[in-house]
């Protein structure tokens, strides 16, 4: 059984220096106050985007009757964090997840009330939940191969980078209209244009300036100095928003937020949606089949994500011990799990842990101190909205692509000269980012680890967990065809 003791990041066991450093186990991980400090702020910054994200997500599609989401809340983000820093006590930080968002606003509420698709997401946390106390969701965990954890990191790495390209728009879609196979493109015409691709590059290349002088806070000051670029940029050039409140597309403007001085500093939290769910909706409105499948892909989609993300991050941080594992993992996933439901509960979609948490931890962020900063930021943003919406994507996401590049050094580690471990290692990596999703690239690497093992006639070593795990993953992909199958 392993031991806090056991974590890689500071064998050395530095004695506590204060009752805050013995809980969290600050020195214990080679940490400092400062750092966790300054791994928080960079954590919040990368993913403040969200703030204004999910309600545009979900407060842009329509129920099954019409009806919309008046959504502007941070409540769960404050919460979840706080709850995964104190009790937790690892840097990782939650807010509603994306993609799972998605999920909830262009399927679920396609077919229901909102109401019944948050019922849908407080189930699917209550599945989860019982996974994690049952021990089985860390059973999944401590069974997937050193190999494949690392594959997952090294994945993630080129998905975190992938995200912060694209929200940049430094690489972007290319419109089916161009009649042409190629998915993505450099910019637009494959041309870079506008001031804020500008300042992304200007970011760019600062936080690589920082990181290679080995300046503290790099990151972090990297996302506040080129915040404050842009607002400047923009206040000479006044560029606009790249898609405008009337729906027209200007190539060359901001992604999200329009960077400028706020007019205002304070807003007023919205509350409403609280509890605003139905457990039962679902089956009511679309029947027990269909509830069921909706709640599978969900807390499949949920469980992997999670987990792919807490271990690439930890392995980051140097927190994993020598068999892979992330001591005390229990509690991180029984705080992700009750996040999930409470994000249904808050009408705000399922809770997760958020992947750019390594921008924390590329900070210097071990300990779950780094979370209590970043739950105290989401608290503060609760009611400065105007001023945390001030950082452009442009701005932040550099960040994703520096920290990208810390996590892709695991490939190393990696044996390359093994097919049997190498070909899934593989496949994990390149479909997080080619299918934008962690969920994808674990599922195939999980179904090409068995299926070569069978193929060796070595179909024991892997075990009945992963046999199992691989066999859902394949439902889950082939989701479409069952649901023709079952008639729904």
């Amino acid at each position: 059984m392993t031991t806090e003791s056991n974590v890689r990041s500071d064998p050395r066991g530095t004695p506590p220096r204060s009752g805050l450093d013995a809980y969290f186990k600050i020195s214990e991980r080679g940490s400092t106050v400062e750092r966790e400090i300054r791994g928080g702020l960079a954590t919040f910054f990368t993913m403040a985007y969200i703030v204004v994200l999910n309600p545009l997500i979900l407060g842009g599609a329509a129920d099954v009757n019409g009806q919309r989401l008046d959504l502007a809340q941070l409540t769960t983000a404050a919460a979840m964090t706080l709850f995964m820093g104190v009790y937790g006590r690892y840097p990782f930080a939650l807010a509603a997840g994306l993609g799972l968002n998605a999920v909830v606003a262009f399927q679920l509420a396609a077919v229901m009330s909102w109401p019944a698709a948050m019922g849908i997401v407080v189930l699917e946390g209550v599945v989860i939940t019982l996974l994690v106390v049952t021990g089985l969701r860390e059973w999944v965990m401590d069974a997937i191969p050193l190999a494949l954890k690392q594959s997952i990191s090294v994945g993630i790495g080129l998905f975190i980078a992938f995200i912060g390209f694209v929200d940049a728009g430094f690489v972007r879609r290319i419109p089916d209209a161009a009649n042409t196979t190629v998915p993505v493109q450099l910019g637009v015409g494959n041309r870079l244009i506008g001031w804020p691709t500008v300042v992304f590059s200007f970011g760019l290349l600062l936080t690589i300036f920082l990181v290679v002088r080995r300046v503290r806070g790099a990151i972090l000051l990297g996302i506040v100095i080129t915040a404050i670029f842009a607002i400047i940029l923009n206040a000479i050039v006044d560029v606009g928003p790249r898609v405008d409140a009337a729906g027209n597309v200007n190539p060359g403007g901001w992604a999200l937020t329009v960077p400028s001085v706020p007019e205002g500093i304070v807003g007023s939290p919205d509350f409403g949606l609280l509890g605003a769910f139905s457990l039962g909706g679902s089956f009511a409105q679309v029947g027990i089949i269909v509830a069921v499948l909706f709640i599978f892909t969900l807390m499949l989609s949920d469980f992997f994500d999670t987990m792919g993300t807490v271990i690439g991050v930890a392995n980051e941080g140097g927190l994993l011990d020598r068999e892979g594992r992330l001591p005390g993992v229990s509690r991180v996933l029984f705080v992700d799990s009750i996040a999930a439901a409470a994000g249904g509960v808050a009408s705000t979609s399922s809770n997760t842990t958020y992947v750019e948490s390594a921008a924390g931890v590329g900070e210097g962020a071990r300990t779950g101190l780094a979370s209590v900063v970043t739950a105290l930021l989401f608290l503060v943003a609760l009611f400065l909205t105007p001023l945390v919406e001030v950082v452009p994507q442009e701005a932040a996401a550099p960040a994703l692509v520096v920290v990208g590049f810390l996590l892709m050094r695991q490939v190393a580690d990696i044996d390359w000269a093994d097919p049997a471990i190498a070909i899934p290692a593989f496949l994990t990596i390149v479909l997080m980012p080619f299918t934008f999703s962690i969920t994808n690239g674990i599922g195939a690497g999980f179904i090409a680890f068995v299926a070569i093992k069978l193929f060796l006639g070595r179909w024991r070593e892997p075990g009945l967990l992963l046999w199992i795990v691989a066999f859902l993953f394949v439902i889950y992909f082939a989701i479409e065809p069952v649901q023709r199958l079952l008639g729904v």
